[in-house]
């Protein structure tokens, strides 16, 4: 009888030996409404596996229906098939413990606004806290932030290099461009990491110093100001406006529109930050955004803002009622 011919196979990747974890294989999320929800598709669409946070189980599935909205979106537009959405969900997990963070190398804060348009700082320095308590000493911890500076969300960190900031555009799943932001104590690796982080979501990406507003905001409201300004000297209409944008400079959407899916409450709360900051009425906001924030016609959210919205957020006119023709 031959003789039984055995060959290790280790080599051949069906061993149990110990493996360097790949970076960012699993990242988390700590709170899941607009921004929040953005961040995880992207980073589910790309592989990643995905635990993200809300309070109570009710937002979660919520949170959980927002993603799959995003995802439905993509497949409407044939950017994904049905099979690659079940893929993608399967790498989702939500969560109301931050104990599910354990094990994450990359987690995120993103809490939500509250109705009147605000991210509690003191709130925001409890996650980072509570993330220090689970999370190893290597792992990064981050803030999605526009008008907070990190270093301060940072201060009371053990390990303050760990502590990073960025912002994402998140009114469009194609807004691929990250804002970096470093702390004054944000160290160099922590800082590598997270430009690779960007490119393994096919973001672009710029690094800048922390500063309110960034430059995405900056820009974008003393445009917006302006776009009110004209609009109130009865030069042009909302839709003019927003189609001189499009099609004169290329824009993938109107000013106006844009702000709608902001969401206005957050528009004038932001823009009140920045002109205590600067002290420069440019950011002042706009009569037009307060009568709008006033009467909490806030944009999607409330089905109407500059435009009128459908219950599935399509447009069906402008506001006329605030801005007649």
């Amino acid at each position: 009888m031959a003789e039984t011919i055995t060959e290790p196979i280790e080599k051949y990747g069906l061993s149990k030996q110990k493996r360097k974890r790949t970076l960012f294989s699993k990242i988390g999320v700590v709170g899941c409404g607009k921004e929040g929800s953005y961040i995880v598709t992207i980073a589910a669409i790309k592989g990643m596996e995905v635990v993200f946070l809300e309070p109570t189980e009710e937002r979660v599935n919520d949170a959980y229906l927002r993603v799959e909205d995003k995802l439905n979106k993509r497949i409407v537009s044939w950017g994904l098939t049905v099979s690659e959405k079940k893929a993608i969900l399967s790498r989702i997990k939500g969560t109301t413990e931050f104990k599910d963070f354990a094990g994450c190398d990359f987690v995120i804060e993103t809490i939500r606004y509250d109705d009147m348009g605000v991210r509690s700082v003191q709130n925001r320095k409890e996650v980072f806290a509570q993330l220090e308590f689970i999370l190893s000493k290597e792992a990064i911890i981050a803030s999605n932030v526009s008008t907070i500076f990190v270093t301060e969300l940072a201060n009371e960190l053990q390990y303050k290099e760990r502590a990073i900031g960025f912002h994402f555009l998140s009114s469009s799943l194609e807004s691929n461009i990250l804002e970096i932001v470093p702390g004054v104590c944000t160290s160099k690796e922590t800082y590598e990491h997270v430009c690779q982080f960007a490119k393994l979501i096919n973001h672009a990406y710029v690094t800048l110093q922390e500063s309110v507003g960034l430059v995405t905001l900056r820009l974008f409201f003393v445009q917006l100001n302006e776009a009110c300004a004209i609009l109130m000297e009865g030069v042009a209409s909302v839709d003019d406006i927003d189609k001189v944008l499009m099609v004169g400079y290329g824009h993938k959407q109107g000013i106006f529109l844009t702000a709608d899916q902001m969401g206005v409450e957050k528009i004038v709360h932001l823009m009140e930050n920045m002109f205590q900051e600067y002290g420069n009425v440019k950011y002042k906001p706009s009569p037009y955004l307060n009568r709008l924030y006033r009467s909490n016609q806030y944009g999607v959210s409330k089905k109407k803002g500059f435009y009128l919205y459908d219950e599935e957020g399509n447009v069906t006119g402008v506001n006329t009622s605030v801005f007649p023709k």
